[in-house]
């Protein structure tokens, strides 16, 4: 083997890992994360665009629908999506640090990646999606870089602070404004320009808000991706049972008393409700966290990968521009100048729809995949702008020489 020189040339040019190289656990872990995503977003959707006076409950199939979105859907897939992105920074980190590049030129690399995430995350929300994530996790991206390198005491010390401070403020300002919620519905009743206006000067809130209660899983999913607990499943069965068990059990218990009230099973009073608005953030946590471990161990199991098994993984891979591709479908479906389906449907008629919504996604990612294209479209633009546009490397292997991203000069 050959020794790393500190030439400008001796770092590889930096590429994405082979199709086999990949790790089947985060991609199956993204691709069920949209799906919890999805069905959360149109059952809330349906509540908004029927006047954001609440669920239909319209019987007990609506009802029931409803408690267990709340015990396993709500507040349950976006940690987990929030962790994967962590888990995902160390990997580009490891990745880049393994090629020969330096941590001035990682940091770089993350931070135009963060920039370009808010970017996207930007025209997101002007465009399509008052909810946006991406921006956020950009953010994230750009003030918690260092992090790669912190000691996992210090890690963990942050994380905890972020734990004990971003719920309970969410919890609060959340149900403070449970009482806009007429004017909510407002947007799904006005024109498009109206809807736009909305999202863009509901931003500056959304945004404080997500980042608070999306740190902790962050820095969680980096502390996981250290360990390798994805990648390397059969070695941390134990820890991965235990986190599985431990924080599905977690997430129903927790989640319980409020999945009671938000069915109207259960009366409670502003301040009490809040609380267990609080307690069901705080597990959810443990709710997503589980659900990853739970796929990691399903991995184990999966001696071939199927169509189902590889169409979910290709949805995984494609995470983000599946992600987008959910927003389209929502303007289609909700607003009330487009489609307006949700309003005439119940609470469990909602959540099919969102189910349906994201099995499009999984059809068009596994088209994708069969077509040979290794990445969906905002994944191909994300890469290009964060690495450059490819070049063919001078060697000397004929006319199949193979295309790579550009040198590391792009990202200074």
């Amino acid at each position: 083997m050959s020794q790393h020189t500190d030439t400008p040339s001796a770092p590889p040019a930096p590429g994405a890992l082979p199709a086999q190289a990949r790790s089947l656990a985060p991609d199956l872990a993204r691709g069920f994360m949209l799906l919890v995503i999805a069905t959360v977003h149109a059952h809330m959707f349906r509540m908004v665009a029927a006047g954001g006076s609440g669920y239909t409950l319209d019987g007990p199939l609506d009802t029931a629908v409803t408690v267990f979105m709340a015990l396993f859907g709500e507040n349950r897939g976006y940690p987990m999506f929030a962790a994967l992105f962590g888990y995902g920074l160390v990997q580009i980190y490891r990745h880049r640090s393994a090629d020969g590049h330096e941590w001035p030129w990682v940091r770089r690399l993350l931070r135009r990646r963060g920039r370009w995430l808010v970017a996207i995350g930007a025209a997101h929300t002007v465009l399509l999606f008052y909810g946006d994530v991406i921006a956020v996790y950009g953010i994230i991206a750009l003030l918690f870089t260092a992090a790669l390198r912190s000691t996992d005491r210090r890690l963990l010390t942050h994380a905890a602070v972020w734990l004990a401070v971003g719920p309970p403020v969410y919890a609060v300002v959340t149900n403070l404004a449970m009482s806009g919620d007429q004017q909510q519905s407002e947007l799904y009743e006005a024109t498009p320009l109206s809807d736009l206006l909305a999202r863009v000067f509901t931003t500056p809130f959304l945004w404080p808000l997500m980042i608070v209660i999306s740190v902790f899983p962050v820095l969680i999913g980096v502390w996981a991706a250290r360990r390798h607990l994805l990648e390397e499943p059969l070695r941390h069965r134990t820890l991965l049972r235990r986190i599985m068990i431990a924080g599905i059990g977690a997430s129903v218990l927790g989640g319980l008393p409020y999945a009671l009230v938000t069915a109207e099973l259960w009366q409670q009073g502003t301040i009490a409700t809040t609380v267990l608005f609080w307690l069901h953030l705080v597990t959810g946590y443990a709710g997503g966290f589980g659900y990853a471990a739970a796929i990691a161990l399903l991995t184990l199991h999966l001696r071939r990968r199927g169509p189902v098994t590889t169409a979910l993984a290709a949805t995984g891979q494609r995470s983000m521009t599946c992600y987008l591709l959910q927003s389209v479908a929502w303007v289609v479906l909700v607003p009330s100048y487009t489609l307006g389906v949700l309003p005439t449907l119940g609470d469990a008629q909602a959540v099919g729809l969102g189910a349906a919504v994201w099995l499009a996604t999984v059809v068009i990612a596994a088209a994708l995949h069969r077509a040979g294209f290794r990445r969906g479209p905002v994944e191909w633009f994300l890469r290009r702008v964060t690495y450059g546009r490819p070049v063919r490397k001078p060697e000397a292997t004929g006319s199949g020489a193979e295309e790579h991203p550009s040198s590391p000069h792009p990202v200074r």
